[in-house]
């Protein structure tokens, strides 16, 4: 194989594909990337058998072929290159070296064969449409906080994703959990959801779909396809194939509470700043800060046994009984941050039962949040 690539566009497709390879491999040809050179110019794959990624760049063809080169040495060798430099990349009569050279900048790498490399996209996916990526990217962030990074509840190291049918409105809603707190975001069904099965997305596949979603524009739309094992994202050019965690998400509609009547409405910046200001004297042991309520005020408390006490005082609109509750710090602000409005809405029920918090500027997400004992 013989070809002649721009380095900036080599250098963004590799920056894509490079990240599914993990750093170690006990099988060596994981290590790599597929190079294949065609008539239109050279597609590049990689796997970690979980999750595969190709993307086709433009590129002069000289003569087509197939191999293997390490991903990461590959990728670190071409950020290297000078700016707006060619690069050539050629292959040995045997295939067992690749020489990567650019100006005066000459490289060899091993190679390993084409034929070991391994494939897992074979199988049909019974379920396709198409969504804006702003939809998706925020679907994504708004519940990726909250997975799991728990391995023995595996089923909840990811996004569920499923179609919810409420007044005769489809909507797309994806859940996360970790058992502390609940996020679910929610948009318009697209066509060609409708009976699609409830699938849970990986962790690692939802945190690379963000990164490539991130490079859209505000009306790129995304094909996705998926079938009750696999899911696929076409982005642009990239086509990411994964598998999904095979396992039943729990019934997470009887963990929102339904009857909380302590209702809290307060501004979220001004909030969110206090609960970190106060939270900075907090041990990493016990983030706890505690909410304390009476009409109209908010006084929020910290108390390190090793540090000391912080206190802050807030104005808010609050009606009810005086309570007191605490929270994770870090999963208040955790959840703040994912809020779009000025305003947040705290639905209480009692010092030991889960809150219900809303956005003021959207209604398609919610969030639940399990109290601490303070």
């Amino acid at each position: 194989m013989r070809i002649i690539i721009e380095r900036s566009n080599l250098l963004k497709s590799l920056s894509h594909v490079h990240r599914v390879v993990e750093r170690r491999n006990t099988i060596p040809i994981l290590s790599n990337v597929l190079v294949r050179t065609e008539d239109d110019g050279m597609r590049l794959k990689a796997t970690d058998l979980d999750i595969e990624i190709t993307e086709t760049v433009p590129a002069i063809g000289e003569e087509t072929g197939a191999t293997t080169v390490p991903a990461h040495l590959l990728y670190d060798i071409v950020r290297k290159l000078s700016e707006g430099s060619e690069v050539k990349l050629a292959t040995n009569g045997e295939g067992t070296q690749m020489t990567i050279s650019s100006g005066r900048s000459n490289f060899r790498l091993q190679c390993l064969p084409e034929s070991d490399f391994p494939d897992i996209t074979a199988g049909g996916l019974s379920h396709s449409f198409s969504l804006k990526a702003s939809d998706l990217l925020r679907l994504i962030e708004r519940t990726q906080f909250a997975i799991s990074t728990e391995e023995t509840r595996y089923y909840l190291n990811g996004i569920y994703l499923h179609t919810v049918d409420a007044d005769d409105d489809l909507s797309l809603r994806a859940v996360a959990t970790d058992g502390h707190r609940l996020a679910r975001a929610e948009v318009k069904a697209p066509s060609g959801s409708e009976g699609m099965p409830g699938i849970i997305v990986p962790r690692k596949t939802v945190g690379e779909v963000q990164k490539l979603l991130g490079e859209c524009g505000e009306d790129d739309m995304v094909a996705i396809e998926l079938s009750d094992s696999k899911i696929r994202f076409t982005i642009g050019a990239v086509v990411m194939t994964s598998k999904l965690i095979d396992g039943t998400f729990p019934d997470y509609q009887r963990v929102i509470p339904q009857n909380n009547d302590k209702a809290l409405t307060l501004d979220r910046q001004t909030f969110s700043a206090a609960v970190d200001r106060v939270s900075t004297i907090s041990s990493e042991r016990g983030r706890a800060v505690k909410l304390s309520l009476s009409p109209d005020q908010l006084m929020l408390t910290v108390n390190s046994p090793d540090s000391g006490t912080a206190t802050e005082e807030l104005a808010v609109e609050y009606g009810s009984d005086d309570i007191e509750i605490g929270f994770n710090a870090r999963y208040l602000l955790d959840i703040t941050s994912q809020l779009s409005g000025e305003s947040a809405v705290f639905m209480l029920a009692d010092p030991g039962s889960p809150t219900l918090i809303r956005d003021g500027g959207d209604e398609t997400t919610l969030y639940v949040l399990m109290p601490m004992r303070v």
